[in-house]
């Protein structure tokens, strides 16, 4: 990714197949976690950076893509397994004592920015079968139709977007 800030990475129709963190219905947790934290499609959530944070993440993720913007289950599942793993990356290897967490839609699309205040970029590497860990920019660039980084005066925000229909 050295040299590719502000672009993004085009996908083709090719997905990948992955064990994923399947959202049940809407549960009190994720209702919960709009409450304290805040709706991603308003403004950005600010969240801690601790591994705990990843589990609200992908309640807040669950909560607007089921409830707010009526998202089948395949693409629920999609945005929150890829909002986890950005997420995790932004935990274990920014600093990062904060790291904010936006998500919108537009015709056709929707798109989650994780903003973290490390200039350094993510890079994709390659995975094997038996690998337990390094994995996450790899689904992320499976799963996404576009994913990116985009350099900040201070930091930077990876996102990743998917197609949508409308309805």
């Amino acid at each position: 990714m050295a040299g590719l800030e502000g672009t993004e990475q085009p996908r083709g129709a090719g997905r990948a197949t992955a064990a994923r963190w399947s959202p049940a219905v809407e549960d009190e947790h994720a209702l919960k976690a709009l409450e304290l934290f805040g709706n991603p499609t308003e403004h950005e959530v600010p969240l801690p950076s601790r591994p705990e944070s990843a589990a609200t993440a992908r309640r807040l993720a669950q909560v607007v893509a089921l409830r707010q913007w009526q998202l089948g289950p395949r693409v629920t599942e999609d945005t929150v397994l890829l909002v986890s793993e950005l997420v995790g990356n932004a935990v274990r290897h920014t600093g990062a004592r904060v790291f904010g967490l936006h998500m919108r839609r537009r015709p056709g699309w929707i798109r989650v920015e994780v903003r973290d205040p490390s200039r350094g970029l993510p890079c994709l590497m390659p995975v094997q079968d038996t690998d337990i860990s390094g994995r996450g920019l790899f689904l992320v660039d499976k799963l996404s139709d576009r994913w990116g980084v985009d350099l900040l005066p201070r930091g930077k925000t990876t996102w990743f977007e998917l197609r949508v229909v409308d309805r």
